[in-house]
């Protein structure tokens, strides 16, 4: 295995440090620092950009972002174990990398970096999905960060990017479409990680649109959304019926037969049919 610093390789870091996985924390640890550094590569130019990583375990996407050229690396640990050997990274990257030892639900990440900045990250299981939804539905749009670079189960990564008519398309597919562009960009067996997963792996790259594809509060998008897929096999007449006593018309509005399912409307259905329901 080529390194991509002076770094020791990853397996005698993890050895040094006594870092075995842990499932309770969604761990599984990428150790070829050449597909780290590929994964790296995926977001683009990271010159000029503060970076987002959360979860870096044992640091070896943590090398890949710094040897790729990113202006400064923020990682985020909840794992305490782990701080030894990012520590080493950071004492080879001179002022390049901060470590947060937080839960990065609980942190106001933003804080900590400076625009441009981009995510990237190979998630922890557990909290992969809760993260995404909570970057792609800010206070604001357009967003602190200009991309993000994730990587999931494959089942996971699907569902963002699915289209409509199948059984992976759903909430998550509309919430990543409707603001960004979506693509998977690398797909990765278990034998990649250390422990080997029960499930193959797959990267995500979302590039932030400078404003929405089509036009809808995002509060009202959002609950029309989780309420048709909440009861995915039903009609929307039905699914939807709580939300207005004159559904079927806010339906017709929007162009939707009251007949449809959930999973055969597009996105731009829905945002019609969230601004038919404004008023």
């Amino acid at each position: 295995m080529n390194s991509i610093d002076s770094l020791p390789p990853l397996r005698a870091v993890i050895a040094a440090h006594g870092l075995s996985a842990r499932k309770a924390l969604g761990q599984n640890f990428l150790l070829d620092l050449n597909l780290t550094a590929k994964i790296a590569r995926q977001a683009g130019d990271l010159t000029g950009c503060d970076v987002l990583e959360v979860g870096p375990g044992p640091g070896g996407l943590t090398r890949g972002l710094l040897a790729e050229g990113a202006r400064r690396v923020v990682a985020v640990e909840k794992d305490p174990r782990c701080l030894p050997a990012l520590a080493e990274i950071a004492a080879a990257y001179p002022g390049r990398l901060e470590v947060l030892n937080a839960d990065a639900l609980a942190l106001d990440w933003a804080a900590h970096l400076t625009p441009p900045v981009k995510v990237v990250a190979n998630l922890p299981y557990n909290v992969g999905t809760e993260l995404l939804v909570r970057w792609l539905t800010p206070p604001a749009w357009p967003p602190v960060w200009s991309s993000l670079t994730l990587m999931f189960q494959r089942e996971v990564a699907e569902r963002i990017v699915a289209q409509p008519g199948g059984k992976a398309y759903g909430r998550l597919a509309l919430l990543a479409q409707w603001r960004c562009s979506a693509r998977i960009v690398m797909s990765l067996p278990p034998e990649a990680f250390s422990p080997p997963p029960k499930v193959h792996s797959a990267v995500v790259h979302l590039e932030a649109l400078p404003e929405p594809r089509f036009p809808a509060d995002p509060k009202l998008l959002e609950r029309v959304v989780a309420t048709a897929f909440n009861q995915r096999r039903k009609m929307l007449r039905a699914a939807l019926k709580g939300l207005s006593p004159e559904i079927e018309d806010h339906l017709r509005a929007a162009g939707l037969a009251p007949t449809e399912r959930a999973e055969q409307v597009p996105l731009e259905g829905f945002c019609a049919l969230a601004r038919s329901l404004a008023g």
